[in-house]
């Protein structure tokens, strides 16, 4: 357990500014490079750190596989959601004018509505990303156990 220490120590200093990237990613990503997608990776890549350093078991108590599933489905339910707004205000499946305070300033709709969507998109590719790993990696032992 101790021959890991540099390697927690240097991860425990790591982890919180990947998690930061990825919020810049997130919410910049409509100004420039980036959105939902490449946010929900980079932050599934902090807590897949903290898993291969510390163990799937540490990662499971931190983020629990019932609250992974249930944030998929939430970011799913977010993007479609958005759309289902849009049409029930009259517009058409994921219209972002429908969410502008005036029609005049249709762009600010387009703003809120592309913020929305890409957030849906962040939360289930994170999500994913990070049951991806959980299940793989939680079958290391039966996978070495193997014949080869």
């Amino acid at each position: 357990m101790h021959h890991h220490l540099i390697l927690r120590i240097v991860s425990k200093f790591l982890i919180p500014p990947i998690l930061l990237y990825a919020l810049y990613v997130q919410f910049h990503g409509d100004f420039g490079p980036g959105g939902g997608f490449q946010a929900g990776v980079i932050f599934a890549a902090g807590f897949i750190l903290y898993g291969i350093v510390y163990g799937v078991s540490h990662l499971r108590r931190v983020l629990p596989p019932a609250l992974v599933r249930a944030l998929a489905a939430l970011g799913v339910l977010i993007y479609a959601g958005t759309g289902v707004v849009s049409m029930f205000l009259g517009f058409n499946y994921l219209d972002y004018a429908a969410f502008a305070s005036d029609p005049a300033h249709a762009s600010h709709g387009q703003h809120y509505g592309i913020i929305v969507i890409e957030f849906g998109v962040g939360l289930t590719v994170f999500a994913v990303m990070t049951a991806i790993f959980m299940a793989f990696a939680s079958r290391a032992p039966e996978i070495k156990d193997t014949d080869w």
